[in-house]
């Protein structure tokens, strides 16, 4: 493909609550075996494109341990690969990513030392499926100068927290925008933009002159008028894990099997770094009901319309109902879980009683798991 590839994963995210203070929100867990960020590599390394830029920042231990083999996204080759960015004390510059048009500014120089003539930029904690190619194409056909990946969304879903779009007849977007107090329109933007380098790195470098930070602030708004910018709408499935309640009701969408079979069982796949890890165990005693258990697991208890995650063990005579469970969990005997998402690296003392009333309840707890 005639493009390389720039993934946006060093925001922070407070309405994800306890769930970012030690990961980043493009590496939130996915569906048991996956992370925010799978989605958008597969997608670019499904659509050909050979050379990726992540720019991480918030929080990026276990997100750069994740990226640290390029291989499970068939990047390790000689001409393109995956890179990962983060902040650094240079001549040019001494601060943090102050926006996502500055991190795509204070690297600038991927832009300028690469060949492609467009640039694909996807926002790392969305997950869907999507042929690049076929945005290009469109890209091209409109004689666009930018082209923003559009969805329309329910009637009855708040779009506030979106940036919002109206498109005339044509499909060229005439209004943006971001985060609106009360939306004009129920077409979001979906993160998901196609412009060519050359005019990228044009108006980066503007932006950057004027002290200004933010790519849909100050291009995607700003340039409206002035630029070419067109919608492309995707009526597939698609999802931005902002919020406690938008990642929970993510990861309970992968209990239908349409979802799966969307994801995992249709052309293209979604990769992600491989564990060695032995299957899940289930003892006498245990009882599973559309569930989602993942590598590593020993499940004694009974489990209903709930997402297991990695190395969970969980105790006899436990009941885990409509809750996520996150990666090494361990949970004692006769514990009730419901309504809940359980951090990752917690011991659930035995007998315990967790229940999310009117809202998904976070439980962390970090016991220590030997003492009796």
């Amino acid at each position: 493909m005639r493009a390389i590839g720039i993934i946006l994963a060093g925001g922070n995210n407070h309405r994800i609550k306890e769930l970012t203070q030690k990961r980043a929100v493009c590496a939130m867990p996915i569906a048991g075996s996956y992370r925010g960020i799978d989605f958008a590599l597969s997608n670019m390394t499904n659509s050909h494109i050979n050379k990726v830029a992540v720019f991480t920042q918030y929080n990026a231990g276990s997100l750069n341990e994740h990226l640290s083999s390029s291989k499970w996204w068939d990047f390790g080759r000689k001409q393109g690969g995956l890179r990962v960015f983060t902040p650094a004390l240079t001549a040019e510059s001494n601060a943090w990513y102050r926006g996502t048009a500055d991190a795509i500014a204070q690297n600038l120089s991927f832009l300028k030392n690469s060949h492609e003539p467009y640039v694909v930029i996807s926002s790392g904690d969305c997950v869907y499926k999507m042929d690049y190619n076929k945005l290009l194409e469109y890209h091209i056909e409109k004689k666009a100068d930018i082209t923003v990946v559009c969805k329309d969304m329910p009637a009855d879903v708040n779009v506030d927290r979106y940036g919002s779009v109206k498109m005339n007849e044509e499909c060229r977007i005439e209004e943006f925008e971001e985060k609106p107090v009360v939306a004009k329109s129920n077409t979001i933007s979906c993160g998901i933009y196609v412009v060519r380098r050359r005019q990228l790195i044009e108006m980066i470098e503007k932006c950057a002159e004027e002290d200004r930070y933010d790519f849909v602030k100050d291009i995607l708004i700003r340039y409206k008028n002035m630029k070419r910018i067109f919608g492309y709408k995707t009526r597939e499935y698609w999802s931005n894990i902002a919020s406690v309640e938008d990642y929970f009701k993510t990861n309970m969408d992968f209990l239908h099997p349409e979802i799966r079979n969307y994801f995992f069982k249709q052309y293209p796949d979604i990769y992600s770094k491989v564990d060695d890890l032995p299957p899940a165990k289930y003892n006498t005693g245990a009882s599973i009901k559309n569930s989602l258990i993942s590598s590593g697991c020993i499940v004694n208890g009974k489990v209903e319309d709930s997402v297991i995650f990695k190395k969970t063990y969980i105790g006899n005579n436990c009941y885990i109902k409509n809750s996520i469970i996150l990666n090494d969990v361990y949970i004692g005997d006769n514990t009730h879980i419901e309504n809940c998402i359980v951090e990752s690296r917690g011991t659930i003392r035995a007998n315990s009683y967790h229940k999310g009333e009117n809202h998904i309840e976070i439980v962390v707890e970090h016991n220590d798991r030997f003492v009796i």
